[in-house]
């Protein structure tokens, strides 16, 4: 990725940020699209760029297909267990501008996850990056309807990230650091 945006503290504008994906179900015949709602997340840009972190927050009970039976399927204790669960994590470590590789938590249960950045364009106020990856939903234990849903999820998010606003305390810190 040759457009990286600048170093410092960005949070996920969760408005303009979606998080989609297909899958199959009914015995591979019939495409699923949907989507889960993002709640917040922060994005520290490095110097070097693997030092850089990322934390996303997913409502685990923002779900939705437009199928409300088959959403409601997936929010029970049979595959999400949202009641007990509210928040998937996403927390990634390692980036070489192409790849990020970090951890994704569902159901309590946490798995290496590597996203490929396919896109990153960066404006005055921040940047907006696009990733993708296919998620084994039985790797965490979401094992379900073997058969009737896929295995497999396709994912892709387009995230908006803009600057974070320094608090009076952290402005207080910098100035004086210099």
């Amino acid at each position: 990725m040759t457009n990286l945006p600048p170093l410092g503290r960005y949070e996920i504008d969760v408005e303009n940020s979606a998080i989609r994906f297909t899958t199959r179900h009914l015995y591979g015949l019939a495409r699923v699209r949907g989507t889960f709602d993002l709640r917040s997340g922060t994005v520290d840009v490095a110097e070097p760029l693997a030092d850089s972190r990322v934390r996303v927050e997913i409502d685990a009970a923002g779900f939705h297909t437009g199928n409300h039976q088959r959403d409601e399927t997936v929010r029970s204790p049979r595959f999400l267990d949202v009641a007990r669960h509210p928040v998937i994590t996403f927390t990634g470590g390692r980036t070489d501008g192409e790849t990020l590789t970090g951890t994704l938590t569902v159901a309590g249960v946490e798995q290496p996850l590597t996203l490929t950045v396919e896109r990153c364009d960066v404006t005055a106020t921040g940047f907006t990056v696009v990733v993708a990856a296919r998620v084994d939903r039985t790797a965490f234990g979401v094992t379900a309807m073997p058969g009737i849903a896929a295995r497999h999820l396709a994912m892709s998010a387009e995230v908006r990230c803009v600057r974070a606003r320094v608090t009076d305390h952290e402005g207080d810190r910098a100035r004086a650091r210099r």
